[in-house]
């Protein structure tokens, strides 16, 4: 039963209404008040934005040529409102104007509910502007314009970035890759249902260490909206201080894209109803069709070939030809270091959710894509879905192609090293108690990837911990350009007594 225990007055202020108001507040216990006897003793001044449509939350990307970047921002303001452009150019140099192309979507966008019902709400417009013909490695700054009807500007802060590397480039290249983030509060406030718990360290340990970080990967499962638009609001300005200084590229998570009857490859109901459209819309890629998240990066030294999980990947869709063009155009002379990145775990994961599978990978995977990761000889696949971390030997059909596990020297990777990176910030996915000979590392924690590109011969890979930013595990991988060109298993053609 309830006990009173004290009473104490305070002051209230409603700044909706501007009100303020002096409440008696009775404590019955620790965790139970009760407001009464409310009195009005004051008017506040109005209290109100100093512009609701001012450009918010900067967010660079990739264009479809390797020396464009993309600025992707919101704003309240239409194209009939106000002319959408971004001032830019060398640091210290002239600048000029880009126009930016203006996106937004309705409710009838949405899929279902609750993004349809009670998690609407108007987004706002979202612009992208591309800035092309960029040097080299060369430094850039700019800032977000929109001129009013009335010619007058409203400009966002300052910002800079650096250019990518052209492909095959030799320069210092540091790449982080991580999945299933979400966000979160720093005051450690929760809203209902919030379970990403980790999302805050992990977004505070990559904006500390934001000078040694080039380009950012986030791999499915973005913010966790679930059809409560406005929370992807909250993710932008999360991630702000990374996404307006770094190209910050998405994948699709069943987070983002699955609904029923939507074209989704899983018939499930994850996203909330939002079937892929907030994803699409708010963050650029440099995919074909937006609608379907599939697309490749040249970053220096670098290929990635980035899979969309939650439409069909199999052997014979548009998909699975996309993938294997992405692998096999590359010059390995030039870009010796293939990366493949997917949401959802296409090789090897102890998950227990896997294992109750039999299967220790999304069903259907690893059948269609490993001829593909052998034949073209992927370096590293990484992944986000299950949150943990977890990497395995080279492997090809569940065999080990090397007992190394920390320095892989010449011709003896002979498979592809499988990563899970999933534990961005989502409450945290546990192993299975089985014993798989495949698997070196294993952390029930957050953490991320980080990969850096020393030269054309050498890879530094390291799994860094949200809490600390340190690393845990790590291995390297050292070779020259005819390592590469020498067969293994399955990756040259069959000779025959013809040929």
């Amino acid at each position: 039963m309830l006990t009173e225990k004290f009473m104490f007055t305070d002051i209230y202020t409603n700044s909706r209404a501007h009100l303020i108001f002096h409440i008696c507040i009775l404590a019955l216990d620790d965790t139970h008040f009760f407001w009464i006897y409310p009195k009005l003793v004051a008017v506040s001044d109005k209290i109100a934005f100093a512009n609701p449509n001012a450009p918010l939350y900067p967010r660079l990307a990739l264009g479809k040529s390797w020396n464009e970047m993309t600025v992707t921002w919101t704003s309240g303001y239409g194209i009939n409102d106000a002319e959408p452009f971004v001032q830019w150019g060398p640091k210290e140099g002239d600048r000029m104007h880009s126009p930016a192309e203006t996106l937004t979507f309705t409710r009838d966008s949405m899929c279902g509910a609750p993004a349809r019902t009670v998690g609407w709400r108007d987004p706002g417009y979202i612009h992208t502007s591309h800035l092309k013909e960029l040097w080299p490695n060369k430094i850039y700054e700019y800032r977000i314009g929109h001129k009013l009807n009335n010619v007058t500007y409203i400009w966002s802060g300052n910002y800079q970035f650096t250019a990518p590397p052209f492909p095959g480039q030799k320069s210092l290249q540091r790449v982080v890759i991580f999945g299933d983030m979400g966000k979160g509060e720093v005051d450690g406030s929760n809203e209902y249902n919030n379970f990403q718990h980790g999302s805050i360290n992990t977004t505070q340990q990559l904006i500390q260490d934001l000078e040694n970080i080039d380009i950012v990967f986030h791999i499915g499962d973005i913010c966790y909206a679930n059809g409560y638009l406005p929370q992807w609001d909250q993710f932008t300005a999360q991630v702000e201080p990374i996404a307006s200084a770094v190209p910050y590229m998405i994948a699709s998570g069943n987070h983002e894209r699955d609904w029923p009857g939507t074209g989704s490859f899983y018939e499930n109901m994850d996203s909330g109803g939002e079937c892929g459209v907030l994803a699409q819309t708010m963050f650029y890629t440099p995919a074909s069709n937006r609608a379907k998240l599939w697309y490749s990066i040249d970053y220096g030294m670098f290929r990635f070939c980035i899979a969309d999980t939650e439409h069909d990947w199999r052997e014979g869709t548009e998909q699975y030809k996309f993938i294997e063009h992405c692998l096999a155009s590359v010059d390995r002379q030039k870009q010796p270091w293939i990366i493949f990145l997917a949401h959802r775990v296409l090789g090897y994961s102890s998950c227990i959710c896997y294992a109750e599978e039999g299967s220790f990978a999304e069903p259907m995977g690893r059948e269609s894509f490993q001829k593909l990761w052998q034949k073209y000889k992927v370096d590293i696949a990484i992944y986000g879905h299950v949150h943990n971390y977890e990497r395995t030997c080279p492997i090809y059909q569940n065999i080990c192609t090397n007992e190394e596990k920390h320095h892989y020297k010449g011709r003896t990777l002979n498979g592809t090293i499988h990563v899970v990176a999933g534990g961005g910030g989502a409450s945290l996915s546990a192993f299975t108690s089985l014993k798989t000979k495949w698997s070196i590392f294993k952390d029930y924690d957050y953490g991320f990837v980080k990969l850096t590109a020393f030269d054309h011969s050498n890879l530094l890979f390291e799994y860094k911990k949200s809490r600390d930013g340190k690393v845990y595990d790590s291995f390297k991988i050292s070779r020259d350009y005819r390592d590469i060109l020498a067969c293994t298993m399955d990756s040259c053609p069959s000779i025959t007594m013809a040929s």
